[in-house]
């Protein structure tokens, strides 16, 4: 079974994400904040974090760039989704550290894709 961390301040958002993902072979943690977000990927070490660029602490870009530092030998794969285009791209994403970006709106089928492709090539 693998576990994928969402960390989104809209709450209508990461049910639909947790409804779109959860399948028998993924289980969805969730968290609200960047230092939830943290505390969960360090604690629960997921095999995909999927953050949102805007959250209430602290950026997801910062969330991104603050595991990358923490777990150097082991990476765990980070996506990057956001509404923002215009202001953070996908090349701000893979300067965070992030692996995958993924512009708002999307739709549930174009990231069960994604994530399917991550976890189970």
């Amino acid at each position: 079974m693998k576990t994928v961390l969402i960390a989104d301040d809209e709450s209508s958002l990461r049910f639909l994400l947790r409804k779109t993902l959860e399948d028998g072979r993924i289980v969805v943690m969730e968290a609200a904040t960047g230092k939830q977000a943290l505390a969960m990927a360090q604690k629960n070490r997921p095999d995909l974090i999927i953050l949102d660029v805007v959250l209430p602490d602290l950026y997801g870009s910062e969330v991104c760039a603050k595991l990358r530092e923490q777990s150097k030998p082991s990476r765990i794969p980070i996506m990057i989704i956001t509404a923002d285009t215009s202001h953070f791209d996908e090349e701000r994403a893979r300067e965070s550290g992030a692996d995958y970006y993924l512009a708002k709106p999307f739709t549930p089928q174009k990231l069960k894709r994604r994530v399917d492709e991550i976890l189970f090539g």
